[in-house]
C-alpha cells in the first residue's frame, strides 16, 4: 500500500549521484516532481524502467517536472548505472531503506524497494501514484498520462 493521494510527500535528504546530498524541500522547492523507487541497479526490469524514464525525460522536462530515482544501491553502483545508460536525472542512495520505508516503498521481510512512482505538484502534494513490481515501463506510461491530464486542467 502506497502513501495516499492529496497528502503531503515527506521531506527527505539522501546522497545523490551529483556528489552532494539531495533534499526534496530544497532541491525541488516549488517545483512539480516525479519520484520513482525501484529495486536494484543493473537488473532487467529496473534497467527497462530507468531507460524508459530517460527516453521520455524531455516530456517531463518540458513541463518543468523534476525527476529522481531512488533505490537502496550505493552511490558507486548508481554512478555506474547512470553512466552506462546515460541517465539525464539523478539517482539517490537510500542504503538503510529509511526513505523507502517512509514512502511505503519497502517490501516487508526482504527489505528491497518496491517499484512505485509518485507524481508531486509544486507544493509537493501527491497527485498521482503508480505501483507495480513487474512492468517498469508501465510506470512511465502512467505518469505520462497523468502529466498530460494535469496540463489539460
Amino acid at each position: 500500500m502506497s502513501l495516499k493521494k492529496n497528502t503531503k510527500a515527506p521531506d527527505f535528504t539522501l546522497p545523490s549521484t551529483a556528489g552532494k546530498d539531495f533534499r526534496l524541500a530544497g532541491d525541488f522547492k516549488g517545483k512539480p516532481a516525479l519520484i520513482f523507487f525501484y529495486p536494484k541497479d543493473q537488473t532487467k526490469g529496473c534497467t527497462q524502467e530507468v531507460c524508459s524514464f530517460r527516453d521520455n525525460f524531455g516530456v517531463f522536462s518540458s513541463l518543468d517536472i523534476s525527476l529522481v530515482g531512488i533505490s537502496r544501491d550505493s552511490i558507486a553502483s548508481h554512478q555506474e548505472f547512470k553512466k552506462m545508460h546515460q541517465l539525464p536525472f539523478e539517482l539517490l542512495s537510500d542504503e538503510d531503506g529509511s526513505v523507502c520505508k517512509q514512502y511505503k516503498a519497502l517490501m516487508p521481510l526482504i527489505k528491497i524497494p518496491k517499484r512505485i512512482t509518485y507524481l508531486l505538484n509544486d507544493a509537493h502534494e501527491i497527485v498521482a501514484i503508480h505501483e507495480g513490481l513487474f512492468d517498469g515501463p508501465a510506470h512511465v506510461k502512467s505518469m505520462m498520462e497523468e502529466v498530460k491530464e494535469l496540463g489539460n486542467r
